[in-house]
């Protein structure tokens, strides 16, 4: 099965052994559900504005499988590894749509008039989406079937949505103003009981994974640099909180790591590195 990550630049497989830290391998995303590894979807910039692409573990066969107007981003794989939900931005709105993992049959979701949609995470059934959802003066989480039926609120606010693979858990990035205002939070898949695992002050970013077994959870610390002169680092925590881990351990800000997903079998992330500038 696949896996994901929503940055551009080089995009590393690295063993979950960074230092003297390594993460318990899965037994055989958002979440990242058990199985095979497969191809790795990422986003890019083209010079015709962002689109998602595919590639092998090991870098080769890369494929752009999108060819849009606007942006596509932040892709995310169905349970079974057949397609491919992500998002669509122009100036003006921002829609979910689905497609087969090979780019074929793309099928925008309805939306209602004046809303803007993103961030799509499968359920493990993979028969829902979880959105973020903003119309225009509030913005909550949202679930909804794959043809945009059936909607849901989920939680009252939120970003980055991404379902545990019990299916049970809700994992999401929850704010708080400046000066960092990024925490990582999870609660009921129905929204209920929002727990926040970390400070706010971590400036948590944008692209967070279960692991396949559900075990823990994988972040980006200090994602938009909001501690001057600090690198950006991955790191897992337990969903109670408890076990926090850095996976990477940079300094400086002159090398910095961002978070892509689990490789499907837990043993393996997906990241961008960027090294003084360069990616």
């Amino acid at each position: 099965m696949p896996s994901d990550i929503t940055s551009a630049g080089r995009l590393t497989l690295a063993p979950l052994l960074a230092a003297t830290v390594l993460l318990a391998a899965a037994p055989a995303t958002l979440a990242t559900f058990p199985g095979h590894n497969g191809r790795v979807a990422f986003h890019a910039a083209t010079d015709a504005g962002t689109e998602i692409f595919t590639v092998r573990p090991n870098g080769r066969d890369l494929r752009q499988i999108t060819h849009v107007d606007g942006d596509a981003r932040m892709p995310d794989w169905s349970p079974d590894g057949r397609r491919i939900a992500f998002t669509i931005e122009t100036e003006n709105s921002s829609r979910i749509a689905i497609m087969n993992a090979d780019g074929s049959d793309l099928v925008v979701v309805p939306a209602a008039p004046g809303t803007f949609e993103g961030d799509p995470s499968f359920t493990p059934d993979g028969d829902r989406l979880v959105i973020d959802r903003f119309d225009g003066e509030t913005g909550a989480l949202w679930s909804m079937r794959l043809d945009g039926s059936d909607r849901r609120i989920t939680a009252a606010s939120g970003a980055d949505p991404n379902v545990s693979p019990d299916g049970r858990r809700l994992a999401f990035l929850g704010f708080d103003g400046a000066p960092f205002g990024q925490a990582l939070f999870t609660s009921a898949i129905d929204g209920g009981s929002p727990t926040a695992l970390t400070p706010f002050s971590f400036n948590v970013g944008f692209k967070l994974d279960w692991s396949p077994d559900g075990r823990r959870l994988t972040f980006i610390h200090n994602a938009d640099f909001a501690h001057p002169g600090e690198s950006a680092n991955i790191a897992t925590i337990r969903p109670d909180g408890t076990g926090l881990r850095f996976v990477t351990n940079y300094r400086g800000g002159d090398v910095n790591a961002f978070f892509g997903s689990y490789s499907p079998d837990g043993r393996w992330i997906s990241l961008r590195l960027e090294d003084h500038g360069r990616t």
